[in-house]
């Protein structure tokens, strides 16, 4: 099997989807109208509040959406074989994952803005939005660490990729003064700008990554050092205003995806890469290297941004909804961005696929499980990847967390187009900083989200704390955030954190789909139901099968094994396992019980009137 036959189909599937589906949602279920002043208008400050232009827009949501997630989860998941990761990419993608941005989308920015705990409040209850303010910001936690931590492991020890993703930020608040200071408006100007040291700072990366480089030490951070240099960055990015840095970088980095994405498509074209994984291996059924639980239910929580996320919930109803221009924008910014997404799922997914066996489990594993492993009946050894580590200069063998093995995935397909081949260390390392921007642009708004869910915590002991522009209450709420996430990066591995994020990151997704299935039914449009109820029966029933998975065959194990040195590890794992799960519970019983009442006429949300 060749990547054409993969990639095309799949393309047509989402050019189909968004030309109709979205058209549907966005006429008969959401009834967009642009004669509605959004809450970047009627709730302007300049800093939260900020009506943006459709397409910068859209590349700050996409940024902020598409994480680690589209490109760590399909690498991962390859173990399983290239099918199962591909349906799910294509069908979740147009049917759940797009859904459930466009409706949470649409629902915050008709209730002014509102994050996803108010709106629970107001169309479940009070108490079940309290239940869900506590939910989201610990799944929002476990969320960022597991992103941060294939951040930290792509960039540990690594000069170049460090210095070309620490220019980003300087880059980006440069854009920010330029578009809406310095020559306010010229958007065009401000992406030639970004575009070009981007691409400047890639190439300055090889001289100042040489041994005898002053500079080089500057750049070569430590595991350690990366998590606290995450960690300043994450602070200064909620905390400034979003024009200067939050907005300018993720649209310069929805530049870099999109495009790198567009020529990992073309390249798959002109290559057409063989898939050299099989359709459906021998771990489908459990047992495998890198994920040790069976295809159903891990494959569809593995694979979560991409499919469907949770997170994109808190994106959705955080920092997109208050930039807002106009209504329209919610079809290409909520349905359409997610589609994009998929995009980098597929791409990810072929990446993994198409390369040698003895390569993906070498770096993907450590190298006593890989000296004992068999696939396909075969003993692994390494193909390629001896030649790559002499190439780029740096060690990739053991490499676990799929960061890196996507690297090495794509630059294959780059270093194979006509007169690429002697360019593949510039291709892998333009990889790293490809996935670092990812994860980068989502931690900067996942803190920032989180931030205001904490300061509205805090305005319950005193109102102005809740205020966004209090930067005291901002300062001690992302102060939490940072040292929250940062203390699971610090302690935890990718084989645990992962799975966590992937069950926390499915559950608030089900609980997404269960509020706009609320707001639909108390708006009485009973008869669409469906196009959200049907993803979250499949999503809801897969991640608490999964996390049960998890907690018995994973993390309680840690808990009470012989490694007393990671018991405490395994007992807050298991712990927070479990309070994740029983608080999704008490959210979809809460919401079934307020459907049941208000289709047997009981009273209804006022809220609901006004949506």
């Amino acid at each position: 099997m060749h990547a054409l036959y993969v990639l095309l189909p799949a393309l047509a599937v989402l050019a189909i989807a968004y030309r109709y589906y979205s058209a549907f949602l966005a006429t008969r279920v959401w009834m967009l109208d642009d004669a509605r002043t959004t809450p970047a208008h009627t709730k302007y400050d300049g800093a939260n509040f900020y009506p943006t232009s459709r397409w910068v827009m859209f590349g700050h949501h996409f940024a902020a959406i598409t994480g680690a997630g589209p490109l760590v989860g399909p690498m991962l998941a390859a173990q399983f074989g290239y099918a199962p990761g591909f349906i799910w990419l294509v069908a979740g993608c147009c049917l759940a994952g797009a859904v459930h941005d466009g409706m949470v989308l649409w629902a915050s920015t008709r209730r002014g803005g509102k994050s996803l705990p108010d709106i629970v409040k107001q169309e479940i209850s009070p108490f079940v939005g309290f239940v869900a303010a506590i939910t989201i910001i610990l799944i929002l936690v476990v969320a960022l660490a597991g992103l941060g931590v294939a951040f930290v492991n792509a960039l540990a020890d690594s000069v170049w990729g460090t210095f070309t993703v620490a220019m980003t930020i300087p880059l980006g608040m440069f854009m920010g003064m330029w578009m809406y200071v310095w020559r306010k408006g010229r958007i065009t100007e401000a992406t030639v700008i970004g575009v070009f040291g981007l691409l400047l700072a890639l190439y300055l990366g090889e001289p100042i990554s040489r041994s005898d480089s002053w500079f080089a030490g500057l750049f070569h951070l430590s595991r350690s050092q990366i998590v606290i240099a995450l960690g300043v960055y994450g602070f200064m990015a909620s905390m400034l205003p979003v024009w200067l840095l939050l907005s300018p970088r993720g649209y310069l980095s929805s530049f870099t995806k999109i495009g790198t994405i567009f020529l990992l498509a073309l390249g798959v074209i002109i290559v057409n890469p063989e898939l050299k994984m099989p359709a459906l291996s021998e771990f489908a059924g459990g047992g495998g290297p890198i994920i040790p639980g069976p295809l159903f239910p891990f494959c569809f929580i593995t694979i979560a941004c991409g499919a469907i996320s949770g997170f994109h919930a808190l994106i959705s109803s955080g920092t997109t909804p208050k930039m807002i221009d106009k209504e329209s924008d919610i079809r290409p910014v909520g349905y359409g961005a997610m589609l994009i997404e998929g995009v980098v799922g597929i791409m990810a997914l072929i990446a993994a696929a198409s390369m040698a066996p003895g390569d993906y489990f070498a770096i993907n594993t450590l190298p006593a499980t890989y000296a004992n492993l068999t696939f396909q009946g075969v003993q692994m050894v390494p193909v390629n990847v001896p030649h790559i580590q002499e190439m780029v200069g740096e060690t990739v063998i053991g490499r676990t967390g799929g960061a890196v093995s996507l690297a090495v995935g794509m630059a294959q397909i780059f270093s194979a187009l006509p007169g690429m081949s002697s360019l593949l260390a510039y291709w892998y390392h333009f990889a790293i900083m490809f996935e670092a921007l990812f994860i980068l642009t989502t931690i900067d708004s996942g803190t920032r989200v989180g931030r205001f869910l904490i300061q509205e915590f805090m305005g319950r002991v005193h109102a102005p704390f809740a205020r966004p522009d209090n930067w005291i209450a901002g300062s001690v709420a992302t102060l939490i955030m940072v040292f929250s996430w940062g203390y699971f990066i610090y302690t935890g591995q990718i084989n645990t954190i992962w799975p966590l994020f992937a069950v926390g990151n499915q559950l608030l997704a089900s609980v997404a789909l269960a509020v706009a299935t609320s707001i639909l039914i108390n708006l009485g449009r009973t008869k669409y139901i469906w196009v959200t109820l049907a993803p979250l029966l499949f999503l809801g029933s897969n991640t608490l099968y999964g996390g049960y998975l998890n907690i018995t065959g994973n993390y309680y194990p840690l808990a009470i094994g012989a490694n007393t040195a990671r018991n405490m590890e395994g007992w807050i794992l298991t712990i927070c396992t479990v309070v994740m799960m029983v608080l999704a519970l008490i959210i979809l019983g809460a919401a079934v019980k307020n459907w049941v009442s208000v289709l047997n006429g009981g009273p209804v949300p006022a809220t609901a009137e006004h949506a």
